[in-house]
This record gives C-alpha cells, sequence and structure tokens, in this order.
C-alpha cells in the first residue's frame, strides 16, 4: 500500500468528510424518498397499481449493474471526477424525473438516477478510503459517512411525506437538484485532484460490458420475480442470460493482462470476508425497512408522514450504532466488532418480530427497534473498513464496487425471498383476514432475518485470528532500568519539551487486535 501523506501535504479533509457524508445522505434518501409518492405518481400519471413498483425496481436495478463499473471508472478516470459527473447524472435525472409527464419518462429518470448511484457510491467510498489511512482516522472517517447514510433513510422517509403531502409528488424530485448540484460544484473546490499512479492502465470493455449485462439482468429477475412469477418469460430469460454474461465475464478475467476486477485481490481475506458480510447484512439488516413499511402502512393504517415519523426510533439507533462501531473497531478490532454487531442486531430482531402483531401499537416495535438499529449501525461501519483493509490505494475503486455489489445483490436476492415467504398464506384473503395473515406472514420472516444474521456470525469468523506481533523493543520500553529512565531529557534543565520516547516507543508496537495493517499507520490529526 502507498505509504500515508504527509502532515504537509495533507489536504484538510474536514471539509472534504463533510461533502463526502453529505453525498451518502443524498444517496441514502433518494432510496426512501420515491416509496411514500408512489401512490400519488400512479394517480397522476395513470399507473396502473401493479407496474407502480416500476418506479423503484428501476433505480434498483441499474445501481446494482453499473457498480463494479463505477468502482472501477473512479479507479482509472479519478475519484474525484466520477465523484462530480455522478452527483450532475444525479441532478439531471432528478429534473427529469420532476417534470415527468409519462410512466416511461419517470421510470427513465429513475434508472439514470441509479446509474449515478452506482458511480457515486464507489467513487465516496475510495475517497475516504484513500485520504484517511487505515487506522482511527479511517474508522471515524466512515463512521460519519455511515450516520449520514442512517440518516438520510429518516429524512427521505420524513421528508418523503411533507413534501407529497404540501406540493406534489414532483418535489420528491426535484429536492435532489439544488442538492446534489451544490454539492458537486463544492467538490471541485474542496477535494484535491487524484495524484498520477505512474501506471498506463487499460479499460476492459468486453469485461465492462459482460459484467454490467450479467449483474443488471441478475438483479432484474430477481426484483421481477416476486412481482410478475418466477415462471414469467421475463424473469426465466433474465436469470439465464445473467448467468450465460457472468460466466463470460469470469472467463474473459481470468485472460486479460488488465482486468475489470483482478481475482487476485480475493486474495486479501479481509475484503473477501467484507465482501460477504455485506451481502448477508443487506439481505437481512437491509430488508427490515420494506417489512416495516409493509406493517405500518398495510396493518396499521399509519399516512405516508405517519410512517415517515415512526422511522425515526430505528434511524437514531442506527447513526448511534455506526459510532459505537467505530469506536469499537478502534478498541477491539474488526473482527470481534463484527461478531458483536451480528449478535446484538439479531437479538434485537427477535424482540423486533414480536411487535409485528395486528393488535400490537408502535411502542410493542420499539425496543427491539432500538437493539436492532444498534446492532445494525455497528455491522455498518466494521464492515466498511474490513472491506477496505489490505487493499492498495489505486485498487480502492475495484475494491468498494465489489463489496457494494455484494451489498446491493443481497438486498434483491434477500427480498425476492423474503416476499415470498411473507406472503405464504395470504393468498385468495380479504379485508381482516389479510391484515392478520400478513402480520402473521411478516413475523415468520422477521425471525428468519435474524437467524440470517447468526450466518453473518460465521462468516464473521473466517476473519483471521488476533494476533499480535513480537517486537524486541517493547519489553525494554515496558520495563525500562532505572538508569535508562535518566537519559530521558529533562523538559526543566534543557528548556525544551520532552518527545515523549518512551511512550511513542511503546505506541509503535501497539497493532490492530485482528492483526490488519490498519493499526500499523501512524495517527495523525486531520
Amino acid at each position: 500500500m502507498s505509504a500515508p501523506p504527509s502532515p504537509a501535504a495533507r489536504p484538510r479533509t474536514g471539509p472534504i468528510l463533510a461533502l463526502l457524508a453529505l453525498a451518502q445522505l443524498i444517496y441514502s434518501l433518494d432510496l426512501n424518498i420515491v416509496f411514500v409518492a408512489l401512490p400519488e405518481i400512479g394517480a397522476d400519471l395513470g399507473f396502473p397499481g401493479q407496474t407502480q413498483q416500476l418506479v423503484v425496481s428501476a433505480y434498483v436495478v441499474l445501481a446494482g449493474g453499473f457498480l463494479l463499473l463505477g468502482g472501477r471508472a473512479a479507479d482509472l478516470l479519478g475519484r474525484r471526477r466520477m465523484f462530480v459527473f455522478a452527483l450532475l447524472l444525479y441532478a439531471v435525472s432528478s429534473l427529469a424525473g420532476g417534470l415527468a409527464a409519462t410512466p416511461g419518462v419517470i421510470v427513465a429518470a429513475r434508472a439514470v438516477q441509479g446509474i449515478g448511484g452506482a458511480l457515486l457510491l464507489p467513487a465516496t467510498l475510495s475517497l475516504i478510503n484513500t485520504l484517511f489511512e487505515e487506522g482511527p482516522r479511517r474508522n471515524r472517517a466512515l463512521a460519519v459517512w455511515g450516520g449520514a447514510g442512517a440518516s438520510g433513510l429518516t429524512i427521505g422517509a420524513l421528508l418523503g411525506g411533507l413534501l407529497t403531502e404540501h406540493f406534489g409528488w414532483p418535489a420528491v424530485f426535484f429536492v435532489n437538484v439544488p442538492l446534489a448540484g451544490l454539492v458537486a460544484l463544492a467538490a471541485v473546490a474542496v477535494i484535491p485532484r487524484g495524484l498520477p499512479s505512474g501506471e498506463r492502465l487499460s479499460f476492459d470493455l468486453p469485461g465492462a460490458l459482460s459484467v454490467t449485462g450479467g449483474s443488471t439482468l441478475l438483479v432484474l429477475g430477481l426484483v421481477e420475480g416476486p412481482e410478475v412469477g418466477w415462471g414469467s418469460p421475463l424473469v426465466v430469460g433474465s436469470l439465464v442470460a445473467a448467468v450465460v454474461l457472468l460466466g463470460l465475464f469470469a472467463a474473459l478475467e481470468a485472460r486479460s493482462a488488465d482486468p475489470l476486477m483482478p481475482f487476485r485481490l480475493f486474495r486479501n481475506r479481509s475484503l473477501t470476508v467484507g465482501m460477504a458480510v455485506t451481502f448477508v447484512y443487506m439481505a437481512t439488516f437491509g430488508v427490515l425497512p420494506y417489512f416495516l413499511t409493509v406493517l405500518m402502512q398495510t396493518v396499521h393504517g399509519f399516512s405516508a408522514l405517519g410512517t415517515g415519523l415512526g422511522f425515526l426510533v430505528p434511524s437514531v439507533a442506527i447513526a448511534a450504532g455506526t459510532q459505537f462501531g467505530e469506536r469499537l473497531t478502534t478498541r477491539i478490532g474488526t473482527r470481534s466488532t463484527l461478531l458483536a454487531g451480528f449478535a446484538v442486531g439479531a437479538a434485537g430482531t427477535v424482540a423486533l418480530a414480536f411487535g409485528f402483531d395486528p393488535d400490537a401499537g408502535y411502542a410493542a416495535l420499539v425496543p427491539g427497534l432500538v437493539v436492532s438499529g444498534v446492532g445494525q449501525g455497528v455491522v455498518w461501519t466494521a464492515m466498511w473498513i474490513a472491506a477496505a483493509t489490505g487493499t492498495a490505494d489505486r485498487e480502492q475503486g475495484v475494491a468498494n464496487g465489489i463489496a457494494s455489489t455484494a451489498l446491493n445483490i443481497g438486498n434483491a436476492i434477500g427480498l425476492a425471498v423474503f416476499t415470498v415467504l411473507a406472503d405464504v398464506g395470504t393468498e385468495g384473503k380479504t379485508g381482516e383476514v389479510l391484515v392478520d395473515a400478513t402480520a402473521r406472514g411478516e413475523f415468520r420472516v422477521v425471525l428468519l432475518t435474524a437467524a440470517g444474521m447468526v450466518l453473518g456470525l460465521a462468516v464473521t469468523l473466517a476473519l483471521r485470528t488476533p494476533r499480535t506481533p513480537h517486537t524486541p523493543h517493547t519489553p525494554r520500553t515496558q520495563h525500562t532500568p532505572r538508569t535508562a529512565r535518566a537519559t530521558v531529557p529533562d523538559p526543566l534543565r534543557s528548556g525544551r519539551p520532552a518527545t515523549g520516547t518512551a511512550s511513542g516507543a511503546s505506541a509503535g508496537a501497539s497493532s490492530d487486535p485482528d492483526g490488519s495493517p490498519e493499526a500499523s499507520a501512524p495517527v495523525r490529526s486531520g
């Protein structure tokens, strides 16, 4: 890995981190803000009820398909350039969505927004992971970034309800235009240009086309399966074509001199486990907001604004968990933090399941929402730390693209599986009987997500066992003879401040409990 920049050469990271966190808030906000406006969009534009989901699916499918390409583009074309371009794409497509007068236009706008998201997420993460060296500084930056994302979930739900009720559904699109535009302009002034790496890398066009097409079709099949039926020609054709294209991608990458996704990256166990954890995380924690929305709106009859307010508690808990995750990772290591996060999250999700009762009020959900949310936030921060550890700066973009792709596909598979299981027993039901069957189905799947979090514990165990490297200087630092202590300069005699030689030696000998290189980097103030 490249050496961290000297304190004199390092840019001011505070304003940069603020912009990166704001970009994550925009990305997260956009995931939820459209949900509450779907009924109004359908009524105004003539969407039949069963096709309104396309407004959501278009975003999810394209975001999932382009993540790996977005990560590699950040490495090759420049992280700041891709960050700014993605935000401008967000702004333009949001403007088009707000002005849409037909279903086709709004679906196309959401698809372009999805591409913008696929370019934005890995660019943002790779900027964090190259501007903040491994260790406490990067951990803290990822916690701030993760907290902003958690806040975006609440803000998206609340803002979606408020804007839709008072200004109409186009406002949920228009709000992104000034936000994304201003962050893009500020990024040009604040974020430094990437330094040339000295390498001449080519763009793997066949690999890019095959993996983007394969990932897009895979997510399309997974998203549309529960909507149109798993035996439909669209779903079967998409999944078969996805397998063919992804197989072609694997064959191309194995022979390419400069592959889009170098398979040697998977020798880094931290990245491999981090990728697996992101998959499990989004297939379990990541599907809970969907089922909570169904519970609050369909079972309890909450309004759009009431549903948004209902997400305040879990979002605050998740944001708090991201901060706990940073502190725990710095103190006890990534592996132990992930284990703790999954264990707390699973226990909280079991408690949450018992709030999925048609006769229970919102208060019955609160204990589970708090405990599960804290566990979710802890895992969120730690898993991105794991995915970034041990990867060279020049490949942070593609590494984060790999982890982000696993995140998106995990969510698509989780929703596809759990929505089918939740619907078992609701066929042919109406009225109060349907409400009761929906609540019982959701109770069942929330318990199953808790079981999936236990699987996350097993995956995390694949991280390396903590190991503290031995250095011959450590014993001498800890047991310095009395005569040796006398050689330390006395600031009262010399007139100069003490340099803290002994404490500096012991700090240099410390290591991350996971044996990762993150603690070997010097800690510098930003």
